[in-house]
């Protein structure tokens, strides 16, 4: 798959991708057809939905522990319960998030105060894409850098995007919660066209 998203985007094809309750297609922009100033226009909504609770709260520090923040939470404060992801990062050292965030085939607990759940195990973000609390310089440096994302290109970025569950919850929270900004369509489009211009930073 990697490679032949590789040809996709040389080619300037585009491919549907089938997300949890949305197709979307990875359809990277013509090389050199994207300006600077637009790459940083992407990269300004991109950190719009990075740096919004409904991303943010499992992309935490060292800490290992999720956050609550948002509308729907009141004051900021780490997830109730003591909950510790520990450095297995799904809880596995204490109390799992899976014990409430279980495995579900079409979503569940979609009430107000109901613990989400999805087609996919629940865990915290690797932390070395710990997001909550950064700037949107740092952030926009860490996505970036091959050595802290896993190695991966605008198009696998976006592949990445396209095929996780978790992630596509994020614009269909339920329960009252504020979904992420724009929509994963216009996120997976923002984040090839920021690739394509060359992923600039503002301190570039």
């Amino acid at each position: 798959m990697r490679h032949l998203l590789g040809l996709v985007a040389l080619a300037g094809f585009s491919m549907p991708v089938l997300a949890a309750g949305e197709d979307v297609v990875i359809a990277p922009p013509e090389e050199g057809s994207v300006s600077r100033e637009e790459g940083l226009a992407a990269w300004e909504r991109i950190y719009e939905v990075a740096s919004h609770p409904r991303c943010a709260n499992c992309h935490v520090g060292e800490d290992n522990l999720p956050m609550w923040s948002g509308p729907s939470y009141g004051e900021t404060r780490p997830h109730g319960m003591n909950i510790d992801g520990g450095e297995s990062r799904i809880g596995a050292e204490y109390v799992p998030c899976q014990t409430c965030h279980a495995y579900n085939e079409t979503g569940g607990n979609n009430g107000a105060h109901e613990a989400p759940q999805v087609a996919d195990s629940w865990h915290l973000a690797p932390v070395e894409m710990q997001w909550f609390g950064k700037s949107s310089v740092e952030i926009c440096n860490q996505l970036r850098d091959p050595e802290r994302n896993g190695g991966q290109d605008h198009v696998e970025l976006a592949e990445h995007l396209g095929h996780g569950p978790l992630v596509s919850w994020g614009w269909a929270p339920g329960g009252g919660r504020e979904p992420a900004p724009y929509s994963l369509q216009a996120h997976i489009d923002d984040m090839l066209a920021w690739g394509v211009a060359g992923f600039p930073c503002e301190n570039d």
